[in-house]
Parts: structure tokens; sequence; C-alpha cells
């Protein structure tokens, strides 16, 4: 049975496959520059949907000797090559629609097909928004945060491309509908080379935030707060909601044999998998069998705490450390 976030992408794959089959042969019908640039922003959607499959099925694979903490990362960096696609494919495309239609103006036959099929695609379009929508809400309300806050956020990024994905193609359309009214009320094509560089610079905004992001996951972002330079983190790439990280080090300061916090550090090996390392101080009276126990227990115990800890590993500090295990 497929998980919600797979459920999502092939939802937005199969909208973005219909969507971009039509659109195509809309404009090659009408000659639509506004319509052209749409349409090639979702054959690169359609493409992006499957590096994010791609994406998933290898991420979920189980950690071997190669890569002890599992291929989670495989994620990020799918989602990264889906994001220059967009940029490269999608938005290089739109870029010269529109530069052309402005110094080549031309003609768009038959406005009324043109207006149907943007308006057809744009409920399919919104099925998809729905569908992603709908998971970050429920993500949002879990950690508090609003809708596109989670969105930000999310360490989901198959999650976070076809969610922002849809949001700009259904923007996308309202775009070329408006630019496709304006040539038939002025007669003028210029709307519509305007309509397909907005596209196009819409569609370079969204690649770059999308890079940035895998970049951030992909060479391993923080959880938690006191991150580089001191920036708070805690509400940038942080899964866990405020109450939940002081859950984690109460549990660690209240662990028998736990004297004091010495650091700890968290960070993503994929979506929804953080890995937790503590350096604790430890009773100076326990011996070796001890530690181990209490290692244990911590690991075994902090994984209880929130179901986003993958792992969890404890260095201990203290006379202890010197005792042979």
């Amino acid at each position: 049975m497929p998980n919600d976030s797979t459920r999502t992408v092939l939802v937005a794959t199969g909208a973005d496959l219909g969507v971009a089959l039509v659109k195509v042969g809309t404009a090659v019908f009408t000659g639509s520059s506004a319509v052209a640039a749409q349409a090639s922003e979702s054959l690169a959607d359609t493409v992006n949907d499957v590096f994010l499959l791609i994406a998933q099925r290898r991420g979920i694979r189980r950690p071997d000797n190669q890569h002890p903490l599992g291929y989670g990362r495989e994620a990020y960096f799918w989602a990264l090559i889906s994001a220059i696609g967009v940029l490269v494919a999608a938005a290089a495309f739109s870029l010269r629609e529109g530069i052309d239609e402005l110094i080549h103006p031309g003609i768009t036959r038959s406005f009324a097909v043109a207006y149907v099929v943007l308006g057809s695609c744009a409920v399919f379009d919104l099925v998809s928004f729905r569908q992603s929508g709908s998971q970050l809400i429920r993500r949002a309300r879990r950690y508090r945060r609003n809708l596109l806050e989670e969105a930000r956020v999310t360490s989901d990024p198959s999650l976070r491309t076809v969610f922002t994905s849809d949001l700009v193609s259904v923007g996308g359309d309202v775009i070329a509908l408006a630019a496709l009214a304006l040539n038939q009320i002025t007669g003028s094509s210029i709307p519509q080379g305007v309509a397909a560089l907005l596209i196009a610079l819409v569609l370079i905004r969204l690649s770059l935030r999308l890079i940035q992001r895998s970049h951030d996951f992909l060479v391993g972002a923080w959880v938690g707060a006191g991150g580089p330079q001191g920036r708070d983190i805690a509400g940038f790439t942080q899964p866990f909601r405020p109450a939940e990280e002081e859950q984690v080090r109460a549990f660690l300061l209240g662990y028998p044999g736990v004297t004091g916090l010495r650091e700890v550090l968290a960070t993503f090996v994929g979506p929804g998998r953080v890995w937790v390392v503590a350096r604790i101080d430890i009773d100076d009276g326990l011996r070796g069998a001890q530690v181990k126990s209490l290692v244990r227990g911590i690991e075994s115990g902090l994984k209880h705490e929130a179901e986003e800890i993958y792992r969890v590993d404890v260095v201990p500090i203290g006379k202890a450390q010197a005792v042979n295990t």
C-alpha cells in the first residue's frame, strides 16, 4: 500500500501528465505563447513527479555496510535534480517564448478553445493541489504551524515540491487566462508575451527555492535551536514542536545515571528521519555494564519520545568511560 506522500505524488503525476498533453495540443492548435509556456511547465512537472517517485522508491532501502544511516537522503538528491529540471527546461522555454512573442508577435487562433482547455486544466491542477494541501494541513496542525510555513519547513521534499508546483500551475493558468483575455480585447499579443515571461520568472523563483531546500537537507540540516551563525533553526527545519524538543531534553536529564547534557545534536537523514547524537555527563560511580545498559535504555527510550527520531547515538562522558567494558 502506498503511503500518503507516495499517493500524493501519484495523483500529481496523473494530473500533470493529462494536463501537459492537453496543453501541448492546445498550444499547437491555437499558437498561444502563454499556453505554450504553461504546457512546458506541466511537462516539466510530469518529469519531476517521476524523479520524486524514484526518490521515494530508493529512499526506503534499509541501511547497509556502505550506508549505515540508510538511503533517506536520496530523496533530497532526486528532489534537487527535479528542481534543476524545472529551471533548465520549463523556465528556459517559457522565457524564450515570452521574448519571442514580444519581438515577433504572433496570432492566436480560437480563443474559446484556449479558455476551455486552460479552465479545465486548472480544475485538474486544483485536484492535485487539494491532495498535497490536505497532507500539509494535517502536518501543520500537528506541528502547530500554518500551511505555507509547513510547506517551507517540511523535511519531505516530495510533498513540498508537489504542493509548490501545483500552486504555481494554478497561478500560471490564471495568468495565461488573463493574458488571453487581454489579447482578445486589445488585439495585441503583447500580454501573452508578458505572461510567458511572468510564468518563467515564477518558475525560476520556485526552482531556486527548491534547490536551496534540497541543498540544506543534503548537507545535513540541523534540527533544533542555536544552529550556524547562532541562527535559530527551530522554526526553519525542525520537525519537532518546541514542547517535543524540551521533552527530549527532559528525558535525557531525567534518566537515572545522567548528571548533565554536554551537547545534543540532531540532523535529518531522510524525510521524517532524525539522527540524534547526545553527549551526556553520567554518574562516575557507574560500572561498564551499567553504562551499557544506560546507553541502550536512552537510545530505545528516545525513539518513543518522538516518532521522527530514526537513530540515536549516545556518548557518555565521565570516569566510567575509562572502565574496560
